[in-house]
């Protein structure tokens, strides 16, 4: 043993030699037989290693898969491998650090730590670790995977698209793969083909609930309401206890549950096993049963208990968005916008609807989509993530340049991230009609930013009755994001603020945005809709007035709603809750004193 050990290790010396002497070439005979001798994970990473400064980046990847395969017995790597099980990240983080720092080529090690940061939220920091796994092993699939994942939650689906077909080229059968595929052509718009795909699987490997939710969201996408209900209902039924299938029934809004559903949800909370997760979708789920069974204080208390159980696992800070108005005050003023008048991209193809979830931003989508020059695409990451990069802040808690860095940028910097933007959404765009519809309500915040890099876009605000407003979002549970929801101070200081930042924008370019009262709409929608299209510029379409005619996929919670004609019933329902509602209003006093029909 300790002969042949003595032998790699002259082979590897004799093979470093040669490529540090610049013959690369003659450094493969030593490798190859090395590898026949490597005692160990860590002489199959030297081996690994020694390949890749070889130039020889194929015999690298297979040398270090090896040292995976090997590793599987590496106590410290076992270790961490069950803190991560037992998501103990806090004992799993150091394991990993020290582990990499003594070998930093592990590509097992890289791979779990890459976990770690996903797990948190951390998904550039997983990127940057998946990418290097890949350059040290770029047949090492599971990695793949996982990058394939972490692009799919930063919204970079035709990235994360191109991983997918490679691990399909390898395993063409494989679920993961194609579940995965999937969910991204969802992202990108194109939800036949992903019915298709959930329904390919589904046929072979029939007993996936999950699978059978994620179908259950396409065909609800696309308007496909007795299908979706029949693959809720079928996850449910193979998996009892998944209280999201459960809340995707309540949340097509227009569904009744039954008194049976009723028991059977009350039941799976009154276990003691029950998920977090799936604990607080059941009480998501009970609150809007039994508001439309009229119980309303019961309702309540189970809205309430589950925003609790989701606001304690959410890492929020709501003095971020009060700073990025106290700066944007400060920033924004007249002077700022006209000494910048002629920069940014020209198009204007753009029309974004901001404000805050819930408002009705999805009925004035439905409403413009109608229209034949617009398209209506859907809630579009991509401006955020622009003002993101522009910040420049890695992880929260760190300073941010924004929105102060918009100072610095010349009038050709501002028209490049335009057409960044422009090119960012061009996947979205599935029709040749000349405007198209950014439906992210988080973008008012971004506003001052698409008037310098879209001074031609359209931005419209669509605002509802604050109380009103609030407590939908709190009723609500999103599959993503929106952390601001979950407590009902936080949600009056999310819209105060909001309300806050439309102001600068108002103060400082007077008629730039165009401002939709919902509760006007839905009393005089051909009137609302007709100041609408003569801001944007669009003669007046009847087929704007038969919005819930139009067959196009909405992908958000108002989805049914919007299928249906105009109702007011929606307007006054936060008023059954008002017992409750203390602590939202005295938030919202400010606000809710400058309405005409403030309380």
């Amino acid at each position: 043993m300790a002969q042949g050990a003595d032998q790699f290790r002259s082979l590897l010396q004799d093979a470093r030699a040669r490529i540090a002497a610049g013959d690369t070439a003659g450094a493969h005979p030593p490798l190859r037989r090395a590898e026949a001798l490597a005692p160990s994970p860590a002489a199959w990473r030297a081996i690994g290693d020694a390949w890749h400064a070889a130039g020889d980046p194929d015999a690298g990847g297979r040398a270090h898969l090896s040292a995976v395969r090997e590793s599987v017995r590496d106590p410290q790597l076992i270790e961490a491998a069950d803190a991560l099980r037992r998501d103990a990240l806090s004992a799993a983080e150091p394991l990993l650090r020290e582990r990499l720092k003594a070998h930093p080529t592990d590509v097992a090690a890289i791979r779990m730590l890459a976990e770690l940061a996903t797990r948190l939220g951390r998904y550039g920091d997983a990127e940057n670790l998946l990418v290097r796994a890949l350059e040290l092993a770029p047949g090492f699939t599971p990695a793949r995977h996982n990058l394939a994942v972490v692009l799919h939650r930063q919204a970079r689906s035709e990235e994360a698209l191109a991983h997918v077909a490679l691990l399909l080229e390898e395993d063409p059968a494989n679920p993961a793969y194609r579940n995965l595929k999937a969910a991204l052509l969802v992202r990108i718009g194109d939800y036949d083909g992903a019915i298709a795909l959930y329904r390919a699987v589904l046929s072979e490997l029939p007993n996936q609930p999950k699978v059978w939710m994620s179908l259950g969201h396409a065909l609800k996408t696309v308007g496909k309401v007795p299908e979706s209900i029949e693959a809720y209902r079928t996850s449910i039924a193979q998996l009892p206890s998944l209280g999201e299938s459960f809340w995707s029934l309540a949340n097509l809004k227009t569904f009744r549950f039954a008194d049976a559903d009723i028991a059977a949800m009350e039941a799976q909370l009154a276990r003691a096993d029950l998920t977090p997760d799936d604990r607080f979708h059941f009480e998501f789920a009970l609150g809007k049963a039994l508001e439309d069974a009229g119980r309303y204080e019961s309702s309540f208390a189970h809205y309430a208990e589950g925003n609790r159980l989701r606001r304690a696992q959410l890492s929020y800070d709501p003095a971020e968005l009060s700073d990025q108005l106290a700066r944007a005050r400060t920033l924004f003023t007249p002077e700022f916008f006209a000494a910048r008048t002629g920069g940014g991209n020209p198009a204007p193809d753009p029309i974004f609807i901001v404000g805050l979830q819930r408002s009705g931003s999805t009925l004035v989508e439905q409403i413009l989509s109608s229209h034949p020059l617009v398209e209506g695409t859907m809630e579009l990451p991509d401006l955020p993530a622009i003002a993101r990069k522009l910040g420049g802040r890695k992880r929260r808690g760190e300073e941010t340049r924004y929105p102060e860095v918009l100072a610095g940028l010349d009038a050709a910097e501002l028209r490049a991230l335009g057409q960044e933007y422009l090119d960012l959404t061009r996947i979205q765009r599935k029709t040749d009609r000349p405007y198209f519809i950014d439906k992210l309500p988080n973008n008012f915040a971004h506003a001052g930013l698409i008037h310098l890099i879209l001074p031609n876009a359209r931005i419209v605000d669509v605002r509802r009755h604050p109380m009103g407003c609030c407590f939908s979002c709190f009723k609500q549970h999103f599959a993503r994001g929106q952390a601001f929801s979950y407590d009902l101070v936080e949600l009056g200081r999310y819209y105060c603020d909001y309300v806050g930042m439309m102001d600068v924008i108002d103060a400082a370019l007077p008629g730039r945005v165009h401002r939709v009262r919902y509760e006007a709409l839905v009393a005089d929608l051909e009137g609302e809709v007709r100041r609408l299209l003569d801001y944007l510029g669009l003669a007046f379409d009847p087929a704007c007035l038969a919005f819930h005619r139009t067959e196009r996929a909405v992908r958000t919670p108002s989805a049914e709603q919007v299928r249906q004609p105009i109702y007011t019933d929606a307007t006054d329902q936060w008023r059954n809750y008002a017992p409750w509602l203390g602590p939202l209003e005295a938030v919202l006093a400010p606000v809710l004193a400058t309405l005409p029909d403030a309380p």
